[in-house]
């Protein structure tokens, strides 16, 4: 259905103040402005005439049929017979965002991003265009009605996995590898750089050469993964970006992987008020699939999570000492209070990594350059409350407990190398 443009109301208005004024100064010349009016609504109709009319643009789509979340994605729009200044709008349900829409001759791109895993549509396409006076637009609705599944992003867990295996092959990590595990492996002659408390001194005073041992990573270790996905963890970090939540199952996904791959066992486990996911120990790169189908399923949740219920769960699982990596949020002390319980009491059996978030939004404002007395109260809440942050990690290190704060950007590659790091120094 064709629809008037501002220029032709704006035209159309103009002629009522002419024909009061004609009216006014002469006025047995009265019908002018009603001829002018006459004069525009038949311009309107010869513009919408003139126009393409809808049942003459053939549509083509190529929509994603599966998308990863955070992972931007093209769909493509042919639309034959359409002209060149006509417009077009995908309409998507919650979950997706989209971007674009550029004019490729008679096609037109949009780039979408899923923000939260689970189900998106492709709900229509709208496509807008102007007559040749532009007094008229048309507008037609081409509905698609097309559901997509959004998976976690695998496409950066794999990205990230050649990454940390390229720089072992580089013999980054080759020396600690070999050279601060927990099972001895061989003696070679010491060299700079080595540890000087590797050094063993009865085989060198017996060969009368400086010799050091040499020690190989344990592998089938325990490595798992357990993620917050309570209230704080389902929040997006900003508005239009992922949740805590996705950046978190990302991560623990690539810290299985890399896991996995190194000869060590991994498990996912998610909790919020309650237990919500847990896989289990599986072991070898065909145990992978198994973790991505359960992080898949890993519930955005409204609810506060109860980190007593959900490790003490967790510890009543593992049957042996394991790496036991944390992912969480807080903000509530007497949350902060219950956690550092919990955390402690998981300590006394296995290694535990704790994972939290860097509040970017506190720092900023802590360290903003005020401008006005408002502000330097907000900078003074926000230092107050980074140092009760801090207050939590220094307990919680106490406890023998590694910590670590990282940025959303850069969340899981941190936490991946963090635990090759931990299994390459033997501490598990």
């Amino acid at each position: 259905m064709p629809t008037p443009t501002p220029r032709a109301v704006v035209l159309a208005a103009l002629g009522l103040p002419a024909a009061l004024l004609v009216g006014a100064l002469a006025p047995g010349a009265w019908v002018w402005g009603l001829l002018f009016e006459v004069a525009v609504l038949a311009l309107i109709g010869a513009d919408a005439l003139l126009a393409r009319w809808p049942g003459r643009v053939a549509l083509t789509y190529a929509l994603p049929g599966g998308m990863e979340v955070g992972r931007a994605a093209p769909a493509r729009i042919e639309a034959r017979g359409l002209p060149l200044r006509a417009e077009a709008r995908l309409e998507v349900s919650d979950p997706l965002a989209v971007s674009g829409g550029a004019r490729e001759g008679e096609a037109v791109s949009f780039d979408v991003t899923p923000l939260r895993r689970g189900t998106g549509r492709f709900d229509a396409l709208w496509l807008r265009w102007p007559g040749p006076m532009g007094l008229v637009r048309w507008q037609k609705r081409a509905r698609l009605g097309q559901e997509v599944r959004i998976t976690p992003d695998i496409g950066t867990v794999r990205e990230e996995a050649l990454r940390i295996f390229s720089r072992m092959a580089l013999g980054e990590t080759v020396q600690r590898q070999r050279g601060q595990g927990s099972e001895f492996e061989a003696l070679r002659e010491y060299q700079t750089g080595m540890d000087p408390r590797a050094i063993d001194w009865k085989h060198t005073a017996r060969h009368r050469t400086l010799l050091a041992r040499e020690y190989r990573t344990e592998q089938n270790q325990n490595v798992v993964l357990a993620l917050d996905a309570g209230r704080l963890m389902s929040e997006p970090i900003a508005p239009g970006r992922l949740s805590r939540l996705d950046v978190g199952v990302t991560a623990a996904l690539l810290c299985a992987y890399v896991a996995l791959k190194r000869g060590d066992r991994a498990a996912l486990f998610a909790y919020d008020a309650q237990p919500q996911v847990s896989t289990g120990l599986v072991s070898g790169a065909r145990g992978f699939p198994a973790l991505q189908n359960a992080a898949s399923g890993i519930a955005y949740s409204s609810r506060e999570t109860n980190h007593t219920l959900g490790l003490s769960a967790l510890a009543g699982k593992l049957d042996r000492r394991s790496l036991v990596v944390v992912m969480t949020e807080f903000a509530d002390p007497t949350m902060a209070e219950l956690m550092i319980e919990t955390v402690g009491r998981l300590t006394r059996d296995h290694l535990v990594l704790f994972v939290a978030f860097r509040d970017e939004e506190l720092e900023a404002i802590a360290a903003a350059e005020p401008q006005e007395v408002e502000d330097v109260s907000r900078a003074v809440v926000a230092s107050d409350l980074l140092r009760e942050r801090e207050l939590v990690l220094t307990r919680l290190r106490r406890l023998g407990a590694e910590v670590l704060e990282a940025d959303a950007e850069t969340f899981g590659p941190a936490v991946a190398s963090r635990v090759v790091a931990i299994r390459e120094r033997g501490l598990l």
